[in-house]
């Protein structure tokens, strides 16, 4: 294993502080919108007639485009800036969202969902802010940075998973996209605060001796840690898409009314700032791999409770703050295991093909699910699937060869 050197000293007191907050900020409303495009299936498939198979792999494309673009957002970053890529990554999601209305062919979705809002939406992604923020934050509180900017896109679901089903049903599905625009150009101000100081450019510089990118790259995939660590991160997106994009479907199925979705999927995200945060602790003084397999294992039995229980409207809810304790707790300790075995000078870019890994499991899960409730009606064997994969996931990252916490500060 090979560690990195950083890019810029941390910044002292409480400045790290702001970019992280500043960084979660940004992430609430890439993330917020983002998880709410579920909301907009059956309003979508109503107005157009495109069939749930057809939106549902519109969606999927989405959801592999949005991890696709995270290593190459993440590259760029590390060569150029965080400033530059998360601004007009902002805008390409902005302009994804008030084309949509206006091309509502198999084509049109694929382009403006699948392509323009999931490449804007992942170029202001996990990678890029959790790796740019993590070269300015001290070493012993990387974890706590990156739970909190995690925390951040969690809330943004909170927030704009009701907001988003009023302003359909106010508006319109057409009229609520176009509001979704506006609000996430609200974020553009704040990337200006993300900047590369000219202080880290010239650490830049100087760490260019290191072999450079591909090299980092290449010593990456050679890990079988690393590989491991991909496999687990597959499974988790297969989960949250599936979910994200199906949940309001199977509560349809279920008889019950679409605000149960909404705020299904609002508890899961205020859970998962509880979640976050915790893991962003947690991360600091435990071993990662013990911290995923737990989340993993704690994902199957709550999806084998689901199952055997009534469909009320409170089985959702509990199901929801349950499933968001985990939700997208799973980055801290993912970034954490990659911060410790290879640094953190090309973090944005390694985390982000992890991302990729995780977003090609999303692109099953959400085409996946289309084709299960197409076909047979329910997603009860999807269900099944993604307890089992689950499951696996929990035990993949028990042979991950992480270092100590320990060793995290004497390196750094």
């Amino acid at each position: 294993m090979t560690a990195y050197p950083m890019t810029a000293r941390p910044v002292a007191g409480s400045n790290w502080w702001t970019l992280t907050l500043v960084a979660a900020a940004i992430l609430m409303v890439t993330m917020g919108a983002r998880q709410s495009l579920g909301l907009f299936v059956s309003p979508l498939n109503t107005s157009t007639g495109l069939g749930i198979v057809t939106i549902s792999f519109a969606l999927a494309v989405g959801q592999f485009v949005w991890g696709a673009v995270q290593p190459i957002a993440g590259a760029v970053a590390d060569r150029y800036g965080t400033g530059r890529v998360l601004a007009g990554s902002i805008v390409l999601l902005a302009i994804g969202c008030a084309l949509t209305p206006l091309l509502t062919s198999a084509f049109g979705l694929m382009l403006t969902m699948g392509f323009l809002f999931a490449a804007g939406a992942g170029g202001a992604g996990f990678s890029v802010l959790i790796g740019g923020t993590a070269q300015h934050v001290p070493a012993h509180k990387r974890g706590t940075a990156s739970g909190v900017i995690n925390a951040g896109g969690s809330f943004g679901q909170f927030v704009f998973a009701p907001l988003v089903q009023k302003l359909i049903s106010v508006f319109g599905w057409a009229g609520a996209m176009w509001s979704l625009a506006v609000l996430t150009l609200a974020a553009l101000p704040l990337t200006r605060m993300l900047r590369r100081s000219p202080e880290a450019a010239a650490a830049r510089t100087a760490t260019e001796t290191d072999g450079g990118l591909r090299r980092a790259v290449g010593t990456a995939f050679k890990d079988r840690s690393y590989l491991l660590l991909h496999a687990g991160f597959f499974t988790c997106g297969f989960h949250i898409a599936f979910l994200v994009i199906h949940l309001p479907s199977e509560v349809g199925l279920c008889g019950l009314p679409a605000s149960v979705a909404s705020w299904s999927l609002a508890l899961i995200g205020l859970a998962n700032i509880v979640g976050s945060l915790v893991a962003g602790q947690w991360v600091n003084r435990y071993r990662s791999k013990y911290i995923l397999f737990w989340m993993y294992l704690s994902r199957t039995v709550l999806i084998l409770i689901y199952l055997a229980a009534p469909k009320t409207a409170m089985t959702f809810y509990i199901f929801a703050i349950g499933l968001g304790l985990t939700w997208l707790a799973t980055v801290p300790p993912t970034a954490g295991v990659v911060g410790k075995l290879f640094g953190v000078r090309y973090l944005a870019t390694l985390f982000g093909l992890t991302l990729l890994s995780h977003q090609i499991g999303a692109f099953f899960g959400a085409y996946l699910g289309g084709i299960a409730v197409d076909r047979t009606g329910s997603y009860l064997w999807m269900w099944y699937a993604d307890a089992l994969l689950a499951l696996a996931a929990a035990l993949v990252n028990l042979p991950i060869r992480e270092p100590k916490v320990e060793r995290e500060s004497a390196a750094a």
